[in-house]
């Protein structure tokens, strides 16, 4: 698997026109129409260092929030392979917070695909003092998160290629895959090319 190759295909580099001061670092051009690209390395590097930290904890431990529906099949895709829990769709208040409510769990670790849609989560895991990991645009803030993966956390094709490489490098922490051992299932499954790419 050529991760970097895969990450540039299907857009994962691509920012916004908007760009926030702390993402600056990040952006290694800006392009003619005013889009920022981000570093495809820092992609790759900041994915390999997300994959260790997931790897350090016990799948039921570990919790990816998904409201963003351009990032509903990856995330399913990327619970399936790893056991990991996810929540796509609306995450109701209390998740994390409230004990007495049915659907209360508690993660050690909560990954979110935007700090901004997925807010309710992350105020929730910095209450109980969660670490948080999460995808970042150039157009995002991010105070509360502890590790930033900058990326398209946008597009479909993005996301799919994000959990697709992410997929490889947690099951390779966790000795699932070999080094240059392909995922038996292909990055059209952590796709949904029912609807648009963009």
């Amino acid at each position: 698997m050529n991760a970097r190759q895969i990450l540039v295909k299907n857009g994962a580099h691509i920012g916004t026109p908007s760009k926030v001061e702390a993402m600056k670092r990040f952006i290694f051009k800006i392009r003619p129409d005013g889009l920022a690209i981000i570093n495809v390395q820092s992609v790759d590097e900041r994915l390999r260092t997300a994959a260790k930290m997931l790897a350090q904890y016990e799948p039921e431990d570990i919790l990816i929030v998904a409201n963003r529906e351009q990032a509903h099949k990856p995330v399913e895709q990327f619970c399936k392979h790893t056991g990991f829990q996810g929540i796509t769709g609306r995450f109701f208040p209390g998740t994390m917070t409230n004990p007495n409510l049915d659907y209360f769990i508690e993660p050690k670790l909560l990954m979110v695909i935007d700090p901004w849609v997925d807010k309710q989560s992350v105020t929730e895991a910095t209450k109980q003092r969660i670490p948080v990991i999460s995808l970042v645009s150039t157009n995002n803030t991010f105070s509360d998160i502890d590790l930033v993966v900058p990326c398209n956390n946008k597009g479909r094709k993005s996301l799919a290629a994000i959990f697709y490489v992410l997929t490889h490098y947690v099951l390779y922490e966790k000795k699932g895959l070999t080094e240059g051992q392909e995922l038996e299932a292909k990055f059209e499954t952590f796709f949904d090319d029912s609807r648009d790419s963009q």
